[in-house]
């Protein structure tokens, strides 16, 4: 296995700049996660690693060698595309033998490592068939068989599991995981999916508009976003956030004035805000740090407000509860149990020692 890192990677088409001045640093048997909305310019990242796209700048090293010129043959790296990419007319067998068979290694080596990685992948039971005689979970697994039988440096994943339903996409996730852990292999994977990121990820690389705007652990990216768009992209429902003023008492203590609210912000949290006394900032808390007062959430007078019920959303366990005050709209995560009723006012609490303050203008966190 090895690291992989990019230097001060970018990629120009035309006048579009789809990778601007990427630096990660992919630890060796890491599995990182690179992150973003449609277009952040992760499979692009993928690609240039692949030798698929060349970069316009900078330096890719995979291992103690830099591979900018070298062909993706010579890489030691493995892809495996959103598409399955199989052969309709050749068996579960022959799919996963073929890029050795080009490569004329031994047939007792192939079929020593074609029958190794389908135990792995428990598709032992299935190597005489074509791809159509099998779902789409299990083409999936062939097509990472593919993969694995090349014992590569680095596996590379381009959203390899967006084309299964959701009940087969966690069951598949999870064998993803539990494939790595057995292989100890580095993982490079692209998604748009947050779920998969923080489920998947040792660490997680977030991208907007061709830049990097994070890179860390997941529990790390969700308790300490470094801006407003990592907050807002990590976590389901996601943070919400409310334009608001700073103020400041005769005894020193600052509160968050924001949709109507006046909340206390700990003394923890103030230490970072000190002389910001009347800023105009934006306040983001997550939907559940918010409860009902019934509840017997964590209490003080002075992190209680009142809001609106507009829409409540039961989901079995737990609902999603959505609230108005003062032209403000938010959502919180409650108990299943706890009463909410649309058109009635709650008692909340807001529970102040998680929340985030974001500069206005830059949409850097201020704490």
């Amino acid at each position: 296995m090895a690291r992989v890192v990019l230097e001060h990677v970018t990629k120009k088409f035309g006048e579009v700049l789809a990778v601007n001045d990427l630096n990660i640093d992919v630890r060796d048997r890491e599995f990182l996660v690179l992150v973003g909305p449609s277009g952040c310019g992760k499979s692009t990242a993928l690609r240039m690693i692949a030798g698929l796209e060349e970069a316009t700048s900078g330096d890719i090293i995979i291992g103690d060698r830099r591979v900018n010129d070298v062909p993706p043959k010579d890489r030691d790296i493995a892809m495996v595309f959103q598409s399955y990419a199989l052969y309709p007319h050749m068996s579960v067998y022959d799919n996963m033998a073929f890029g050795l068979k080009l490569r004329k290694v031994p047939k007792a080596e192939i079929d020593r490592r074609v029958k190794e990685a389908a135990e792995i992948l428990g598709l032992e039971n299935l190597l005489n068939r074509k791809p159509k005689q099998l779902s789409g979970g299990q083409r999936q697994r062939v097509a990472l068989g593919r993969a694995i039988v090349r014992d590569p440096q680095v596996f590379l994943m381009d959203e390899p599991l967006s084309n299964l339903d959701a009940k087969l996409r966690v069951q598949t996730r999870a064998e993803l995981i539990k494939l790595h852990q057995r292989l100890q292999s580095t993982v490079i994977y692209v998604t748009h999916d947050q779920v998969e990121a923080m489920t998947m990820g040792h660490r997680i690389a977030v991208l907007r508009d061709g830049i990097l705007q994070q890179l860390d652990t997941p529990q790390a990216l969700y308790d300490r976003p470094a801006n407003m768009f990592v907050a807002g992209f990590i976590g389901s429902p996601s943070m919400n956030f409310f334009p608001g003023v700073i103020t400041s008492d005769g005894d020193g203590s600052l509160w968050a004035n924001f949709a109507g609210q006046k909340l206390r912000i700990p003394a923890g949290r103030a230490v970072g805000l000190a002389g910001q006394n009347g800023r105009e900032v934006i306040f983001g808390i997550r939907p559940e740090d918010i409860y009902a007062r019934s509840e017997g959430a964590p209490q003080g007078s002075d992190t209680i407000g009142r809001a609106q019920v507009e829409v409540v959303e039961p989901l079995g366990g737990e609902q999603y509860v959505y609230f108005l005050s003062n032209g403000e709209e938010f959502t919180a995560r409650m108990d299943a149990r706890t009463k909410a009723t649309p058109g009635e006012v709650m008692e909340l609490v807001f529970d102040t020692t998680k929340l985030h303050v974001f500069d206005k203008q830059t949409e850097r966190a201020l704490i």
